[in-house]
């Protein structure tokens, strides 16, 4: 009885070590805890599961460069031809997202510009307005409109260059690491 404990004890010391080797180990009990519970499609098509996303970003979060993603899945799970198919659609899903971040970020950058280029020009032509002294109500109410619009328009337009795509960033760096990240699978 004390070898089963000891046979045991090393597999336990196996995985822990497996697990301290690469930069990212999840320990799955079978190739569906990638993906989702609700989508029944085989693996080249199913989506991934919201808590491997969680546990892939919290992981990644602090790595520079590209990273390993280790994958410990028991022995009499393993399916060669089924790992080759799960590796692509990790690929697929990372580069996939990547690349719409991506469009999105440059989209949110042109909009930003745009809007602090109209903001601007409502505050010169607010500000010309104002230069031809000329008194009368209808100067004096687009004056009134114009020059807040305009800060408004420009300010929020910085804000979206700025603060709005540094908040898609890490999203961004997180599919990019991932998109180039080395994806093995070993036996436990």
């Amino acid at each position: 009885m004390s070898w089963v404990k000891e046979s045991d004890a090393e597999k336990e010391l196996e995985k822990e070590e497996l697990l301290a080797e690469s930069e990212i180990s999840l320990i799955l009990d079978s190739y569906d805890d990638i993906f989702s519970d609700f989508d029944p499609r085989p693996f080249a098509h199913r989506a991934l599961s919201d808590d491997f996303l969680l546990e892939a970003k919290r992981a990644a979060r602090d790595k520079q460069g590209s990273l390993e993603l280790r994958f410990l899945i028991p022995k009499n799970e393993r399916k060669l031809d089924a790992e080759t198919i799960i590796k692509g659609r990790l690929r697929e899903h990372f580069k996939r997202h990547y690349d719409l971040l991506k469009i999105e970020v440059a989209q949110t950058r042109k909009k930003g510009w745009l809007m602090a280029l109209v903001g601007i020009i409502c505050i010169i032509f607010a500000s010309y307005l104002l230069s031809l002294d000329m008194d009368t109500f209808l100067i004096h109410l687009l004056i009134v409109i114009l020059e807040p619009a305009g800060w408004f328009t420009a300010w929020t337009g910085l804000d979206e260059i700025y603060y709005t795509v540094n908040q898609k960033k890490p999203d961004l760096d997180f599919y990019q690491k991932m998109m180039h990240s080395g994806i093995i699978f070993v036996s436990y």
